[in-house]
């Protein structure tokens, strides 16, 4: 069995979920598999106009009357989840965060600003982040929206989202106390459970750092001693946290440091925190979530922020995900926990320049950029997990060893088998180094045995520098910010999967094919053999 790990997004920009760009680009996604991905917007209850902005949202669900009752407006949320039902997919719901209406006095005592023309008020500033002052009224809430969700999209769908509280509580996304928290989760699990019996819930978001670790073993002990529903267990981690994070330094200028995301950090973690779960018996075979899997943050932030983030424009990183989701796998195979789910904190940004380099799908004018291809290639992949090694990897088994200089270059493959007969393999070149460049193409060898066919089509699709690349084809036109039409459909041209080489057919000898690849220091070759009828 092939876990697709991968097929899981979100984002903070909640209001942006049902654009017309957002749409589109929703149902873009589900086409690259044709199996829903589990969506994970920001804020849904944060209070708000519904005006997005880039890392900032609102449903806007919760208000009081002048008597202080609870009033539900769920125009927002239902413009959201439509979006995300009707592309195929299906919502986790992430229970955050606290609506102003129910805000304890010491956020408005404790968390003031000056007052200032680019911030909006103290609410939009992080009063979000307190408890809310009445549980009785907060699990109100919770089982308003359970209801909502169910007679809107019936059993079956809502059956099979994920309810999740909050959002990464061992840092400042929560400005309670480790209790203050354990108790909102069984609040809301047990509000969520009172409309839904069977309905999926956990937490509790935790970073990847020290802080996390502790956060979650401590919050699993609480939830095993009281008995609580848990149906999995979410946590994060990000491959870099480059320094100086933003420069403020001459726009295109070059990083005082030059940096780039770990594979080696993010695994580390997420074995640390495996290991968390598999200290507890009853919760060490629920699926791990890590529902913010990505390479760097913030997701809104770009080459003009610090040039280090140039990496989400070019073919380094569709190069870097597809890795990262072989050695996910990889690990899944040797510790008693496992991650079911990888997601990807990446949708798109409203009025951004042309490749702005912040960690999107999309840059603007929709265009797609590279890292949309890694998720075509992983969707190519069968359901079943075929054996593959290469003699030029490294294995997990060596994270110790990778955790401060990062995973060294290496060539790998993820193989897979569908039940039609079908064989597809990525076979790529990557290192920890976005700004690395191999001397000259590697030569590979990938020999595929078992073969029952007598011939197969061979499709043999590419990413790199210079194959489904847009980026490259938009800097090659002299980077317009204003591209012509002409401009814009010769970049549109080259923004999806491209074949390398024509196709072609091969024939087994004793079940077996040796195929030739040659890979540049940061690429994927995607090998899809299809057996031929006679």
């Amino acid at each position: 069995m092939l876990e697709p790990v991968w097929e899981s997004l979100g984002y903070d920009e909640i209001n942006w979920t049902y654009t017309p760009t957002g749409k589109r680009l929703l149902k873009d996604i589900a086409g690259t598999s044709g199996r829903p991905f589990h969506v994970r917007p920001h804020y849904v209850f944060m209070s708000g106009s519904g005006f997005g902005l880039p890392h900032f949202g609102s449903g806007n669900v919760y208000h009081e009357d002048a008597a202080g009752n609870p009033v539900y407006d769920f125009q927002i949320v239902d413009d959201t989840y439509d979006a995300i039902v009707g592309a195929g997919h299906h919502v986790l719901v992430e229970l955050g965060f606290t609506p102003r209406d129910l805000l304890p006095d010491r956020a408005l005592a404790e968390h003031t600003i000056i007052d200032s023309p680019t911030v909006y008020s103290a609410y939009e500033a992080g009063q979000w982040s307190y408890p809310p002052k009445d549980l009785g009224k907060w699990g109100d809430l919770v089982a308003a929206l359970a209801r909502h969700s169910l007679e809107r999209y019936g059993e079956a769908e809502v059956s099979t989202w994920l309810w999740e509280l909050w959002n990464e509580p061992d840092i400042f996304y929560w400005r309670g106390t480790h209790q203050e928290f354990c108790d909102l989760y069984e609040a809301t699990a047990n509000a969520v459970r009172s409309v839904l019996p069977d309905a999926k819930v956990g937490g509790p978001t935790v970073t990847g750092g020290a802080n996390g670790v502790t956060f979650l073993r401590d919050f699993l002990a609480f939830v095993v001693d009281r008995a609580l529903p848990i149906d999995f267990v979410s946590f994060h981690t990000k491959g870099s946290h480059f320094t100086p994070w933003r420069t403020y330094g001459v726009l295109g200028a070059e990083a005082p440091e030059k940096q780039s995301p770990s594979t080696g950090k993010m695994l580390y973690e997420m074995r640390t925190l495996l290991r968390v779960m598999a200290e507890f018996p009853s919760i060490a075979s629920l699926p791990a979530i890590v529902d913010e899997c990505d390479a760097g943050v913030p997701a809104h932030w770009g080459v003009y922020d610090n040039s280090n983030f140039e990496f989400q424009n070019t073919e380094y990183y569709p190069v870097f995900q597809i890795n990262l989701m072989k050695k996910i796998l990889d690990l899944n195979e040797q510790e008693i926990a496992s991650v079911n789910r990888a997601t990807t904190w990446s949708f798109y940004f409203e009025g951004e320049r042309y490749f702005e380099g912040t960690r999107a799908f999309l840059t603007a004018g929709g265009v797609e950029k590279p890292f949309f291809n890694a998720y075509r290639a992983l969707g190519l992949l069968g359901d079943r997990r075929l054996p593959a090694t290469s003699d030029a990897s490294w294995h997990v088994d060596e994270l110790d060893d990778t955790l401060e200089t990062g995973a060294p270059e290496e060539v790998d493959v993820l193989a897979s088998a569908s039940d039609d007969g079908r064989v597809t393999a990525l076979v790529y070149r990557h290192a920890d180094d976005q700004y690395h460049r191999g001397d000259a193409e590697v030569p590979v060898s990938v020999s595929i045995t078992g073969l029952a066919s007598a011939s197969y089509r061979l499709e043999h699709f590419r990413i790199d520098r210079t194959h489904s690349n847009s980026h490259t084809v938009w800097k090659s036109l002299g980077s317009p910010q204003d591209p012509t039409p002409e401009q814009l459909s010769a970049i549109r041209d080259r923004q999806g999967l491209e074949l390398l080489d024509e196709p072609s057919t091969v024939s087994p000898t004793d079940g077996a094919v040796e195929l030739p690849v040659s890979l540049p220091s940061t690429a994927v070759s995607v090998l899809v053999l299809t057996p031929e009828v006679a």
